[in-house]
């Protein structure tokens, strides 16, 4: 296994004093739909409060807002148009884009796929790691971040797991026609370059030279407890879905009590986001805000998604391509099981649980995150025959394969 590394906290006295408090309310309802019913969350609620008070909060959230750096770094933006219509948001990053092709091999462009209520800013440090020398392409899904509200959803129909596989080849198609690429998917990310492979196993056996399933999952989310007791698992994933509904007929009112804030909203963040106590907490206040920047009606709009994916049967169009797949061990949205689940389908690929971690490892855990995919772009360099790796690339790699704290998938 692979122990959490340590995040040094940047903000000093005043950051720690925050620890994990926040308030916000919208947010809360957010946890409550990924399903932080948790028991002991209130009772954390009412020591923070005895022990923090309101103002030094905010002016530690202040603090922590001013001097954060995370989800600054922008690319160049583009427009593409998803099958119904509905606009995504891209950014083409790195410094690859720069350089004429010539009559050598191509190079490597990676398409980065975020999570479930979040937005491509959730890739703040990869994009930092790998963007010298290399084509990068992160894209906002629909409904999330800058992409447009989902027209089909607005018209009457249900979001799916399919349809952000659409999107997903639709920004292939319009930023990198050509090309091998490389694919990378944290949580409903990683579903829909499942649904893409479901779609267009062609495109896998063709131009595919990589893949990263980061905190994510093939089906059976419904098993999930998300760390609840078995009883209160079930009674959750038997109301929420129509929890989910309501609160999606009344964002007006969601909305107007975020105004009011909530201490609870933090103790649900960092439960379901990381695995460990000693995050950065200017990361997880960026998370904070990555989540509540997540309107409750598209919340309420992919939540039911998740019950039906099933694309086990997908994976096939991976096996034999270099594939990563990596989770924390303190995962309760995708629990690392379900990682080991996927990688007990696809032989040869690299099995990379992370002790102590959570669902947001490419924050919680970034260097590790960024080391495992420099091993994978250099992998998938040879894999397609592509252009070399810049050097910085080539160091990140050289470096994770020098540790010997991976234990072999």
């Amino acid at each position: 296994m692979t122990d959490a590394p340590a995040r040094r906290d940047p903000v000093a006295a005043v950051a720690r004093a925050a620890g994990a408090a926040t308030g916000v309310s919208r947010a809360g309802l957010i946890g409550i739909s990924v399903g932080v019913l948790a028991a002991g969350a209130a009772a954390g609620v009412a020591v923070e409060r005895l022990t923090v008070g309101r103002a030094m909060r905010r002016r530690a959230r202040a603090e922590l807002d001013a001097n954060a750096p995370y989800g600054s770094l922008r690319g160049r933006p583009r427009t593409v148009a998803a099958p119904d219509g509905t606009e995504l948001y891209v950014e083409l990053d790195g410094t690859g884009w720069d350089e004429p092709d010539g009559d050598g091999p191509e190079p490597l462009t990676v398409v980065f796929c975020h999570g479930y209520c979040l937005n491509q800013d959730s890739w703040h440090f990869q994009r930092a790691a790998l963007r010298e020398g290399l084509r990068l392409v992160f894209w906002d899904q629909r409904s999330h971040g800058r992409s447009e509200r989902s027209r089909s959803y607005l018209a009457g129909e249900p979001a799916g797991i399919d349809q952000l596989g659409g999107d997903l080849k639709a920004v292939i198609d319009a930023v990198a026609p050509t090309g091998p690429l490389v694919l990378v998917g944290h949580s409903m990310g990683g579903m829909a370059l499942m649904a893409l492979a479901d779609q267009h196993p062609e495109l896998f056996r063709e131009r595919v030279a990589g893949v990263a399933l980061i905190g994510t999952l093939a089906g059976d989310w419904n098993e999930v407890s998300l760390g609840l007791p078995k009883a209160g698992a079930k009674l959750f994933k038997k109301v929420a879905p129509g929890m989910m509904k309501l609160l999606g007929r009344q964002v007006d009112l969601v909305e107007a009590t975020r105004r009011l804030g909530s201490d609870v909203t933090a103790v649900f963040y960092r439960r379901f986001s990381f695995g460990g106590r000693d995050v950065d907490p200017g990361v997880v206040r960026f998370a904070e805000q990555l989540l509540d920047a997540t309107p409750i009606d598209v919340v309420a709009e992919f939540y039911p998604v998740f019950g039906v994916h099933e694309k086990y049967e997908a994976l096939a169009a991976l096996r034999g391509l270099p594939v990563l797949v990596t989770a924390g061990t303190k995962d309760l949205l995708t629990p690392s099981v379900h990682s080991e689940a996927m990688a007990a389908r696809l032989p040869g690929a690299e099995l990379v649980l992370v002790e102590g971690a959570g669902h947001l490892l490419m924050l919680e855990c970034p260097e590790l995150v960024d080391h495992e995919l420099a091993r994978l772009l250099r992998r998938a360099v040879g894999f397609a025959g592509a252009a070399a790796l810049p050097g910085a690339v080539l160091d990140l790699a050289r470096e994770r394969a020098a540790e010997t704290v991976v234990d072999p998938a």
